[in-house]
């Protein structure tokens, strides 16, 4: 029904809809007779038939009958006792929580059967070259394809994970049901296992009790890459190659990727003082970490697979030397003395070449495109976390847990790891008896500990191990593939170690030969096996689990995600203020922008530091020197992009380029050697709308700069990006506005890199919903500025919608092959343009009315502050700890200093969505009345832009409910305030009725039953959700300390944003 998808265009079968949303209501109202008893159970029905009777009513016209019954209801629920509305509000957040899993289900059903699906990669490609495009350029245009989809840690994921995963479950469930062959055991089974997870569900806290540090904010982003992505991106590289051949006649090249990831968590620190430097190190280091740990458990599949002897004579010889290095090995290790003590761990291991595989790993008999994975619920062992792995090479679920008397996990990587406490142990125990401060004291439990720990570890199993597994030939004809893939194996087993021991913060001096650094090292020995099978005429082998594994290296790389830093423009400016004043040359912010870019042009053109190594700073801006430090020791290789928010000026990029500069000089004398990768490419946001309207000069300036575009050719191919915000500037000007501002901001920068010759590739940071720039991607990429996407996106995933879009392989599949298809339309065959002049000033005098009612609505009506506090439930958000991050930039209470998420999110909760309609009623009327409505219905038909916009706006109009905003304003607001809300009432009616005259349309979304038809089942549920938010809410203004109260009310902001399908 919603922004959660893409295709909500695409009717879906609301008959088997309808039937799985009546399976699982029934059993979980089996589940609360159960639970909560049936004289709860009959107000809990007698509650949802009222709210039933009453949209009837209003579906009929029956407006006073249906006014009486919801009057009726808010009376009941106004009597329940804090103990009923608990529970009422928890069973209706379940219920519209499962009639999205089913609505989910059904989509996925719908792709999956549909013969020719409408914008998958088949679809477009032959759109294309029915259309006139030849193949070579076709093919040529895909394999050239960059687009980046960015991972956000916005706070709108409202469900705790615990609950996601028993959503998964349930979803799993519902596809196993849908089988035709199921019989009668099976599917009374099947019902018990629903039972089993709705009543697993309903005994689950709801709520997060503590806010998530920004490490768990990543631990869930690499958690969606495990869960989903690992197994969607091959099978969308599949498709892909497939259409491709059917289409050019080439399949896509094998290490060839159209899309890839990045992500901020870990790296936003824009107003969120939680993210610190430390803190980006060790998210980078830990996505490394879960990289080697997936790529372990493809190689050990591989190694089982490719079981057989022919290869070609590069692989045999590569095979030859593996097996005569480990003879050799294995030959000094017998030389030495048998005894082992407890420092000889980490070189026994080191030198042990792994044995050839003797039973096989789970998941191996699976076929590749099924994934290795199958568990739902994703491993939790990650460094860092509570517990942590510990000499996993044989077995996927050995732990040691972290425990608060002993350090287990510290041991276990020192004992591996640490070559200096080795050498002082064993002094020690040559030497005297004498304590020494290097050796600990162990009690006889924690000496037993450690001898379990020693006898559990490969080198204390090694005597067992060569009794179970067969021996393995030193010729280098047998299994070559096998020995190769070991050889692959150890030096992924190191590469971890090495991560893990570098996330505890200990000394690691392991040689560069034995361990993976960078992608091309990984697939090396990988593309020398494809390429062997291929010669030996097994490409059928080859391009199975082998090519899927190295298309998994091309799109994920060594870190899964590159991770992009942003801070905000002042930061760095109260960073440089610090070093001028040091340097006796003023203060920086205090001085003109042309004097500010001679200053830093002049800096960044010589080659000594900037920042002396004495100088003392203060806390704030010493965390941005040290941001930059860390950013030039993990370099280009793990990071992606730095992003500054709130750029205005060509300045405020040059003073990061030259921080990162001075970084890198600083880091590089102290290595000794040239810092890992290269620049981070720095991207300015312009954000508000006066930004915005200076987005296309402060590109010019920047590149008229001699220093900057030498440094952007150089350094980075030619290739500028830019990125545009869209939820700040939908709060600063309205959602109208801002489209459009945003439409000419792009097309202004792209003019001014066309004009110096340089690459553009846009940012675009949109929101998950409509307020703050979400919708449909395809509808979005589609309707861009033409020769704004030329083959290059990046893109922001933000909240629930990472969730909603990739959640699930076969919805992330869906959603990869629509920002493929989109960005290669929008390439060869880009929309059109306004067809005259003249609909660009009609846009320009619907923006200006639209954003000037918005305005002298939301900033300059004394009254609106105190109505917006009293009318929604924005105060009370910020309990709910969904993020890191605080909901104000400033302590200031204004809405300026309101993030634009709680904003939208307010809104949206209060069914009243005004962030995306306030101005729109105004701009469409006024430019109706002047006689021009012929005009814009001309516009809606044959102008992308101004269609998508129009059809965005009507969606969520559709989701307006101006009774149940009504209901809001008369239980909470001053009466000297109702007035306001009557006026913004009139203001959406006026909105509803100039969309349709635009449109065409009988009806709001009146040409999507099946839109209309979802948004209707939610309401006997949805209804009642927003009428006890109402109520808990004058019960809890009255009594603020009282947390069961506050419980419930953030159970219903959880059920609304359920039934609404998004939240901010």
């Amino acid at each position: 029904m919603t922004e959660m998808t893409d295709d909500i265009a695409e009717e879906i079968s609301l008959q088997g809809f309808e039937d799985d949303c009546r399976l699982l209501g029934n059993l979980l109202n089996d589940v609360l007779h159960r639970e909560v008893g049936p004289e709860f159970m009959e107000k809990l029905e007698k509650t949802r038939v009222l709210a039933q009777s009453a949209c009837n009513m209003r579906t009929a016209g029956i407006e006073d009958t249906a006014e009486l019954l919801e009057k009726q209801l808010a009376a009941m629920l106004s009597k329940m006792t804090l103990e009923e509305a608990l529970s009422l509000a928890r069973a209706f957040s379940h219920y519209l929580n499962l009639t999205g899993i089913a609505e989910t289900h059904h989509r996925v059903t719908k792709a999956q059967s549909s013969a020719q699906l409408s914008k998958s990669c088949d679809d477009t490609l032959n759109q294309l070259v029915q259309s006139g495009v030849s193949p070579d350029e076709l093919y040529k245009t895909v394999c050239k394809q960059e687009v980046e989809i960015v991972l956000t840690a916005h706070p709108t994921q409202i469900n705790r994970r615990t609950l996601q995963y028993k959503h998964i479950r349930i979803a799993h469930l519902l596809e196993y049901n849908d089988r035709p062959d199921l019989g009668h055991e099976d599917r009374e089974m099947l019902i018990e296992d629903l039972v089993r997870e709705l009543t697993s569900i309903w005994q689950t806290d709801e709520l997060r009790r503590h806010k998530p540090t920004p490490v768990d904010e990543a631990r869930a982003g690499l958690n969606i890459v495990e869960q989903s992505l690992w197994r969607a991106v091959p099978h969308y590289l599949r498709r892909l190659s497939i259409a491709l051949k059917k289409h050019t006649g080439k399949p896509l090249p094998l290490t060839c990727t159209p899309i890839k990831f990045g992500s901020w968590m870990g790296g936003d620190r824009d107003g969120n003082p939680n993210v610190t430097a430390k803190v980006t190190r060790d998210v980078s280091l830990l996505s490394r970490w879960m990289a080697i740990d997936l790529y372990l458990g493809e190689v050990d599949n591989l190694r089982f697979e490719l079981s057989m002897n022919q290869c070609d004579v590069k692989l045999k010889k590569l095979a030859r030397e593996i097996l005569e290095k480990d003879k050799l090995l294995e030959d000094r290790h017998e030389n030495r003395s048998p005894r082992l003590d407890w420092g000889q761990y980490k070189s026994h291991n080191s030198n042990h070449p792994p044995p050839l595989p003797s039973q096989l790993p789970p998941g191996a008999g699976l076929p590749s495109c099924a994934g290795n994975d199958v568990k739902h619920y994703s491993r939790l062992d990650l460094p860092g976390s509570e517990f942590m792995p510990f000499n996993r090479e044989d077995s996927q679920d050995s732990l040691i847990f972290k425990d608060s008397t002993h350090d287990t996990k510290k041991d276990s990587v020192k004992t591996n790891g640490d070559s200096n406490l080795d050498n002082n142990n064993n002094t020690n125990n040559s030497g005297n008896n004498a304590p020494s401060a290097l050796t600990p004291s162990f009690s006889s439990s924690q000496l037993l500990a450690q001898r379990k720990q020693f006898a559990e570890s490969q080198i204390g199993r090694t005597s067992f191990q060569k009794l179970l597994e067969p021996s393995s030939s030193h010729e280098p004809g047998i299994a070559p593939y096998r020995v190769v893939l070991g050889d692959v194996k150890e030096k992924l087993t190191k590469t971890r170690k090495r991560l893990e021991i570098l996330l505890e913060d200990l000394p690691c001096e392991y040689d560069p030969r034995d361990y993976y650094e960078t992608s091309e090292q990984l697939l090396e020995p990988l593309l020398l096996c494809y390429n062997s099978l291929q010669s030996c005429g097994s490409g059928i082998l080859a391009d199975g689990r082998l090519a899927d594994l190295i298309r998994r290296v091309a799109t994920f790389g060594m870190v899964l995600m590159k991770l992009d830093l942003r801070q905000e423009s002042a930061r760095h400016s109260e960073t440089l203020d610090a070093i001028t004043q040091y340097l006796g040359m003023g203060t920086y912010s205090d001085w003109d922008e042309d004097k500010k870019l001679d200053f830093l042009t002049r800096e960044l053109k010589g080659k000594r530091p900037l920042v002396p190594p004495t100088i003392q700073v203060a806390p704030d801006v010493k965390e941005v020197l040290d941001t930059f430090r860390v950013a030039a020791q993990l370099g280009s290789d793990s990071l992606g992009a730095y992003v500054i928010s709130m750029a205005s000026n060509a300045s405020d990029v040059l003073a990061v380029e030259l921080l990162q500069k001075d970084a890198r000089l600083a880091v590089s004398g102290e290595l000794g050697k040239p810092c890992p990768g290269g620049t981070l490419r720095v991207v300015p946001l312009f954000e508000t709308l006066k930004d915005l309207r200076e987005a296309g000069p402060v590109i010019r300036k920047l590149l008229s700069n001699d220093w900057y575009y030498e440094h952007i050719v150089k350094n980075h191919n030619g290739h500028q990006e830019v990125m545009v915000g869209y939820s700040d500037s939908g709060k600063d000007a309205g959602r109208f506005s801002a489209a459009w501002e945003l439409y000419k901001a792009q097309e202004d920068v792209v003019a001014a890199c066309n004009k110096y010759g340089i690459k553009i590739t846009l940012f675009h940071g949109r929101g998950g919903s409509i307020g703050r720039g979400g919708g449909p991607t395809h509808l979005a990429i589609q309707s861009q500025p033409p020769g704004s996407v030329m083959g290059t996106l990046r893109s922001t995933e933000q909240g629930e919608m990472v969730q909603a879009k990739f959640g699930l392989p076969q919805i992330a599949v869906r959603q990869l092959e629509i920002y493929t298809t989109a960005v290669l339309l929008a390439t060869l065959k880009p929309p059109k343009p306004p067809k005259e002049q003249k609909w660009r000033n009609l846009m320009d005098e619907i923006s200006k009315i639209s954003c000037t009612t918005y305005r002298n609505t939301v900033y300059e009506n004394p009254q609106f502050l105190a109505y917006f506090q009293e009318a929604t439930p924005q105060a009370e958000l910020g309990c709910l700890n969904i993020g890191s991050r605080p909901t104000r930039r400033k302590t200031s209470t204004g809405i300026g200093q309101l993030r634009a998420i709680p904003w939208v999110f307010a809104w949206t909760q209060t069914r009243f969505v005004l962030p995306v309609w306030l101005g729109v009623g105004s701009g469409l009327k006024g430019i109706c009345e002047k006689g021009h409505g012929q005009d814009l219905r001309a516009m809606y038909k044959e102008w992308p832009f101004f269609q998508s916009t129009v059809d965005l706006i009507e969606m969520v109009l559709g989701k307006a409910d101006i009774p149940i905003a009504k209901h809001y304003d008369e239980v909470l607001v001053s009466e000297s305030r109702r007035e306001l809300g009557a006026e913004l009432r009139r203001e959406l009616l006026t909105a509803e009725k100039f969309v349709l005259l635009i449109t065409g349309h009988e009806k709001l979304s009146g040409n999507n039953r099946s839109l209309r038809k979802l948004i209707e089942s939610r309401l006997p549920y949805l209804n009642p959700m927003n009428m006890l938010q109402v109520e808990i809410l004058k019960r809890l203004r009255r009594d603020d300390d009282n947390n069961k109260l506050r419980d419930a009310l953030l159970i219903t902001i959880n059920g609304i944003a359920a039934g609404m399908r998004n939240t901010g």
